[in-house]
């Protein structure tokens, strides 16, 4: 049954114990996934910006020969110079874009496959390793959310009007 918006009904939300704090709710999601949304595409540019520029990062001396070598090495895929190009590019630039709220689906949906393949990469050795696989599942999960709704009400895309 579909009432006239075309969702399916749905069952009243819980009862707040504390009725006065239903603004605040109101008033901080939308801030709270901003805030989300925005300390996620500033961490993937992080992890982007010494792979484009050849710095160190962290205890990584040469990032894009590490990502290069998980690339050919780990996930055995063709074309590992290519494809970590490609996710430099996409944590640089791409994070970028996310953090602005910009094309969120789509980044966020090529987020997800990022953190995917990161955590196929690190899954055998889960979670007996010291390098943390909890943080691309974490990432992944939180991409996968900004994949279902977007950027929200403080973002380019509402802004912009437009959203894949």
């Amino acid at each position: 049954m579909t009432t006239d918006t075309g969702h399916r009904n749905r069952p009243p939300a819980p009862r707040l114990i504390l009725p006065t704090l239903q603004p605040v709710y109101d008033n901080g999601t939308p801030l709270a996934g901003a805030a989300l949304r925005i300390a996620f595409g500033l961490t993937m540019v992080t992890h982007g910006l010494p792979k484009l520029l050849g710095a160190s990062h962290g205890s990584m001396a040469d990032p894009m020969a590490g990502s290069t070598g998980l690339i050919r090495n780990v996930l055995g895929l063709p074309f590992a110079e290519e494809l970590a190009m490609l996710v430099t590019l996409l944590e640089t630039f791409g994070g970028l874009a996310l953090a602005a709220g910009l094309a969120t689906r789509l980044m966020a949906v090529m987020f997800t496959v990022e953190m995917i393949a990161i955590s196929v990469a690190l899954g055998p050795t889960w979670p007996w390793i010291d390098r943390g696989i909890e943080y691309p599942v974490m990432l992944g999960f939180a991409a996968l959310l900004f994949a279902f709704m977007g950027g929200g009400r403080f973002s380019l895309d509402r802004r912009l009007g437009l959203e894949v």
